[in-house]
């Protein structure tokens, strides 16, 4: 079955129109900022882990505008596949896929700067910006303040490569006109903002809440350094994004996005940031001082869509579709390095889609799957914050987390299938590490048959393919009824 949709998708609102009419778009009224829409997206993203809508809240309470608040618009199977314009998937695995089957014609296409757009409709200057017109959410109760942005593109300008970088990094609401971000080291966002400062100049920001979610998909994953993520999302969109050039500092504003933010971060600007839930399930990052923009330029369509996502003990609003990019990721990257024999890649929605990673592999030779594992754990896209690499054999579906478990409890022996990654990239996310330090460990773990005496290895206790069809046609009046 295909995508019913020829033509991509022009802004958020027409896509949400697409979602609403494929039966995923929940709508929920008269939810506040404070707390309650945070508690419903956990409550209905932890009831319905297997195919959860997507949310928009609308009725604010105290917002009378027509402003509405949506979560989750790429989380499942099916909505994805309408945001990257795939055929409807059966199964995740179709949409990894789909994605590797993109990627082998794939070329990115830069954005197109254009006089106007719809973000040009209302523009708030320097004393009449006052961020508290929007609805912004205090999500956790722990957290340490309302966060304007969780899914936000952070779009900064590299001043001495010469390129635009967007990533998604947590911004703090601190007053009606100041934001803090909080970067993890070794980001590339992170690495842009040091430049300007070792120049002795401020950092230019533009801060987008509410925007196309394929440049949300853009701005999460590990992009190669260099390539703008609004090039990768345009080659996935197969026209361009267009862009208009902003009042202050002339970076690229997206021209359908609802809400944009311009102000620049200075080093000695700096306020108390955290903490906040993060998409391990903890409060990981203590409390510390962070730089800050203050907001000198607000830019906004009439009635502006709130993008938003909280992240959570998984499965959160956002962790099934970065599980999905972030597999066909890796396998792409994995075999454009010579790898052979890659059945399947899975990052486990239990893992935030980081830590808990499973490549599936028809062995070769001798050491396949320990090549396969060393790669895996190692590549860019798998590179920050991972801790689990696990490989299994052809039969083994990566995606069932049962089949995983049998395979490490059946094929694999702990004193001699697993290895170990000493002074791996990891960060302050990572709940495991004390505090200041910068990298952890990775396990490689093979859970194949080994190789050595694989067609000794005990046969599996299961019928065959042909005698399961057999009986499946001849009882399909009983079977049905199950």
């Amino acid at each position: 079955m295909y995508n019913e949709y020829d033509a991509p998708h022009k802004d958020l609102r027409e896509l949400i129109a697409r979602v609403e009419k494929s039966g995923e778009l929940l709508k929920i009224p008269g939810a506040d900022w404070d707390l309650e829409m945070g508690t419903l997206m956990e409550a209905v993203y932890h009831k319905n882990a297997d195919n959860p809508p997507a949310i928009q809240f609308t009725d604010v309470p105290g917002f009378d505008d027509g402003q509405t608040v949506v979560s989750g618009l790429t989380n499942s199977s099916k909505r994805l596949a309408i945001t990257l314009g795939f055929p409807v998937p059966e199964c995740p695995m179709d949409v990894v896929k789909s994605y590797r089957e993109r990627m082998k014609g794939y070329a990115p296409i830069p954005a197109v700067e254009v006089d106007d757009g719809p973000i040009m409709e209302n523009i708030d200057r320097d004393d009449d910006v006052d961020l508290y017109k929007f609805p912004v959410p205090f999500l956790h109760e722990l957290d340490g303040g309302r966060y304007i942005g969780t899914d936000d593109l952070v779009i900064m300008h590299d001043p001495g490569d010469d390129w635009t970088n967007i990533g998604t990094y947590r911004s703090m609401l601190h007053n009606k006109n100041t934001v803090g971000l909080w970067m993890s080291p070794g980001k590339q966002g992170r690495q842009i903002r040091e430049k300007y400062w070792a120049q002795g100049k401020p950092c230019p920001v533009l801060i987008s809440i509410g925007h196309d979610p394929l440049l949300f998909l853009a701005s999460g994953n590990e992009i190669k350094y260099g390539l703008s993520e609004f090039a990768w999302a345009g080659g996935h969109r197969g026209i361009p994004f267009e862009t208009v050039k902003s009042e202050l500092y002339g970076l690229p504003i997206p021209s359908h996005s609802e809400i944009v933010l311009e102000g620049a971060m200075y080093p000695d600007k700096t306020l108390p940031e955290g903490p906040f839930g993060e998409f391990t399930g903890y409060y990981a990052s203590e409390v510390s001082n962070e730089p800050t923009m203050k907001v000198e330029r607000v830019y906004h369509r009439t009635k502006p869509i709130m993008t938003i996502a909280s992240p959570m003990m998984p499965p959160s609003d956002f962790s099934f579709c970065k599980c999905v990019m972030k597999s066909g990721m890796i396998w792409d990257e994995i075999e454009k390095a010579g790898l052979n024999g890659v059945q399947g890649v899975w990052c486990h929605e239990a893992g935030g889609a980081r830590m808990f990673n499973v490549i599936s592999l028809k062995q070769a030779y001798g050491g396949h799957a320990k090549q396969a594992a060393m790669m895996a754990a190692n590549c860019q896209s798998a590179s920050y914050m991972g801790r689990w690499t696990i490989v299994v054999d052809e039969d083994i579906d990566p995606t069932n987390m049962f089949e995983v478990l049998w395979a490490l409890s059946t094929r694999c022996d702990p004193a001699t299938s697993i290895d170990f990654i000493r002074d791996a990239w990891s960060g302050p996310l990572d709940p495991r590490i004390p505090k200041g330090q910068k990298t952890n460990s990775r396990a490689i773990v093979d859970a194949c048959r080994p190789f050595s005496w694989i067609d000794e290895f005990p046969p599996v206790a299961r019928c065959t393919e042909v005698q399961m069809k057999k009986v499946q046609k001849k009882f399909k009046h009983i079977l049905d009824k199950i």
